[in-house]
């Protein structure tokens, strides 16, 4: 029998901030000539819609499976843990069967699977290398594999009357700037027993056993935080910004595999009516307003934004997705003053390219909430950053723009507007705004020559697709039947 090609399935965490990375991976893998199987949920497949043509691309198949949840759970915000939890409750055989039976297709030979999927002991059983895609950032990655230091020196669960700008020691490399406030979110329990906690620091702990870890990210923004990991982690691959890469890649083959740029496929019909109102603003006159996919809002807290941005005198493009407030009933009455002020200066949407966007030359600021994905696109374009963190790692990466990268302010734990739009005026006209614009605008520099061609983006990125062609000849179709 002829030797299996290599094969790949890679199976993203079922929310866009984990779906859109792994996506440009599979696409990156595809048209570098690997066969890519890429798993979603059913729900996630559904919200793809036409998966941006790739089922007629050669070589790449998309597969789903059940969640295990009813259709009108929400899976978003605060509930996402549930998604995780339902989908480690499925029957292992479930993700057996889908290893090694694929309808007469090779079978896989290896998986990159998001670090919080309940997919090693499968794979281990099987004896199918595993490679875990770490969808954060490395500065965030860090923290959670310190969380076992930072229960047993007693930093957490914080003590009684705690300050929570009193800085943490026991995260090596960041005992000067990493307080309390910035730990991520899991990290804010009462008990060290409490089940989130254990399962995050579990999921990481296993991440130590996987075959690689890989980064979307360019080794030498997080060099500092790399070397810590590979103590840890020494086979790490760090191969961003990945759409980039994917965008030289489409260009260089001339490829037909769907648009690369879009943060969101298929999540939320993007509105392009903002990009003539872009085109007749200002150069860096705008800022550009997004919470990402998952951050939700109370109606206080949306208007003290909106109230923010309309007294701070820029115009502002804000997108309103239509899950972006807790209540079900909507922004409800607008205050008169605040419709005025965003019919004069403002644009609203309910989503957009972001990269797109973050490019457009109007673009002077952006206030986001430090997800990973938004925080390496606008490092990309070259726009500074108001950062106000909803949960998890984005606590982590608001301080590293804010005190490490020094590209951005940081207001977590904040909402009122005179602090949004003290914040906001800070970077687009402060006596730091231009010290920011350098500071980013290196880092973008820095981020192009990571993809450039011998680039280490590039090096990880061919050292990544040897490697997973080397352990394609371990398993063989007999192995795995």
């Amino acid at each position: 029998m002829a030797a299996a090609p290599p094969h790949v399935l890679l199976f993203p965490a079922p929310l866009l901030g984990h779906v859109s990375p792994m996506l440009k991976l599979a696409k990156v893998l595809s048209l570098r000539g690997l066969l890519v199987t890429f798993l979603t949920t059913e729900h996630v497949h559904r919200r793809l819609g036409a998966d941006e043509g790739l089922n007629c691309h050669p070589g790449f198949s998309f597969r789903s499976i059940p969640d295990g949840l009813p259709a009108d759970h929400p899976r978003s915000g605060g509930q996402f843990m549930e998604v995780i939890t339902s989908l480690a409750a499925q029957s292992p055989e479930r993700y057996r069967d889908l290893l090694v039976s694929h309808h007469g297709q090779w079978p896989v030979t290896c998986a990159i699977v998001d670090w919080v999927m309940p997919f090693t002991a499968v794979g281990k059983r099987l004896e199918i290398p595993v490679i875990a895609f770490r969808t954060g950032g490395p500065c965030s990655f860090w923290t959670y594999l310190c969380t076992p230091r930072l229960i047993e020196a007693g930093e957490i669960p914080f003590p009684v009357g705690y300050d929570m700008d009193e800085l943490v020691r026991s995260v090596p490399g960041m005992e000067g700037f990493l307080r309390r406030r910035d730990l991520p979110s899991f990290c804010r329990v009462k008990e060290s027993s409490d089940p989130i906690l254990q399962a995050i620091a579990s999921a990481t702990q296993r991440t130590t056993h996987y075959r690689g870890l890989i980064f979307n990210t360019g080794e030498t923004l997080d060099a500092a935080e790399l070397a810590h990991i590979m103590s840890t982690c020494p086979v790490t691959y760090t191969v961003g910004p990945l759409d980039t890469i994917l965008c030289a890649l489409d260009r260089s083959t001339g490829s037909a595999a769907g648009p690369p740029s879009s943060s969101s496929p298929g999540w939320w019909r993007e509105d392009r009516t903002c990009m003539p109102w872009l085109d007749a603003q200002s150069p860096k006159s705008v800022v550009y307003v997004s919470f990402g996919s998952l951050t939700v809002l109370s109606r206080p807290q949306l208007l003290e934004f909106w109230h923010g941005l309309a007294n701070c005198g820029h115009r502002f493009l804000w997108v309103i997705r239509p899950d972006l407030l807790e209540e079900m009933d909507g922004a409800g009455d607008i205050p008169v003053e605040l419709a005025e002020a965003t019919k004069e200066k403002g644009c609203l949407v309910e989503w957009v390219d972001q990269r797109e966007v973050l490019g457009h030359p109007a673009v002077g600021a952006f206030l986001t909430h430090s997800g990973w994905n938004s925080t390496i696109e606008a490092i990309s374009a070259g726009v500074p950053m108001i950062c106000w963190p909803f949960f998890f790692d984005q606590m982590v990466n608001s301080r590293f723009i804010s005190e490490v990268w020094r590209i951005g302010v940081d207001m977590k734990d904040t909402c009122d507007r005179a602090t949004v739009g003290r914040m906001v005026n800070e970077v687009m006209e402060g006596e730091r705004a231009d010290e920011m614009r350098r500071n980013v605008a290196g880092l973008s520099e820095m981020m192009r020559e990571c993809v450039d061609e011998g680039g280490s983006s590039r090096i990880h990125l061919d050292q990544l697709i040897e490697d997973i062609r080397a352990m394609s000849l371990e398993t063989s179709p007999a192995e795995t039947a």
